[in-house]
Formats: structure tokens, C-alpha cells, sequence
């Protein structure tokens, strides 16, 4: 079922979604003081083209003062812009049955769009702390 969601959410808006953080993520690199935020938008890329099956955690060890500072600068300048265009594309996509999940995974790129620094993106599947799968094999 994840891989047909996210088939669906490919043709109808992923694909280009990724495209423009993938954008964003290279003008960042360019410019070398912003490589942070371009590593992190080549993150949020790769989950916003196939984002059924994965989640967002917090990466161990990457809780100090210039992760804060870069996620707030982050937040200022992008990442508020970002994620109301996330809600705009959300309620968009609510209006058929058939988009409600698509809605659903756009609402779940607005935490990470608002601050990706110091997150990771893992398979749901897995348990972030042991490494080791929930549920039956």
C-alpha cells in the first residue's frame, strides 16, 4: 500500500516538490556558508519524493547551540514560507478521498521544513533507538 501512495503522491505534486527543495539544496551548496541548510533541504528532498513508509526523527547528538541558531535563521527566512505552502497544498489536496493521504504526508513535511537541522529521516518501520524492526517480521 506505501509503495502505491507514494506512486500516487510521485505524479500528482512529489516530483516536483523534491525538485524544488533539490533546487534549493544547490544554490545553498553554492554559496559556501549555507551548505548546512543545502545538506539539509537534499534531506527533505529525498523524503518529499517518496515520503510513505518514512519518518522524521531527531539525529542523536546534534542538539547544540548552532543547531538551534541555524534552525532559527531557518525558520525566519525560509521555513515559515515553506510549510504555509505546505498547508495551502494540504487543503488542496483534502478536497477528494483519494488525496486525504496525500494531504496527510504534506502536513508531515511541515515539522522538518520548519526546522531540518539535526533531524534524520528513517524508515517507520524501524526503531530509531535499538536499530531493530517493530512488529512482526
Amino acid at each position: 500500500m506505501k509503495t502505491l501512495l507514494n506512486i500516487i503522491w510521485l505524479l500528482f505534486g512529489g516530483l516536483w516538490l523534491a525538485l524544488g527543495y533539490f533546487a534549493a539544496g544547490i544554490i545553498c551548496c553554492l554559496l559556501v556558508i549555507t551548505i548546512p541548510w543545502g545538506l539539509a533541504s537534499f534531506r527533505i528532498a529525498a523524503y518529499a519524493l517518496w515520503p510513505f513508509g518514512r519518518t522524521v526523527v531527531d539525529r542523536s547528538g546534534s542538539t547544540g547551540l548552532f543547531v538551534l541558531l541555524g534552525n532559527v535563521i531557518w525558520l525566519l527566512v525560509a521555513g515559515i514560507w515553506i510549510a504555509v505552502g505546505h498547508v495551502v497544498t494540504a487543503a488542496a489536496m483534502a478536497v477528494t478521498i483519494i488525496g486525504i493521504p496525500l494531504a496527510i504526508a504534506n502536513l508531515k513535511l511541515i515539522p522538518v521544513s520548519l526546522m531540518p537541522l539535526g533531524k534524520q529521516i528513517v524508515p517507520s518501520n524501524t526503531s530509531f533507538v535499538t536499530g531493530y524492526q517493530k512488529g512482526p517480521r
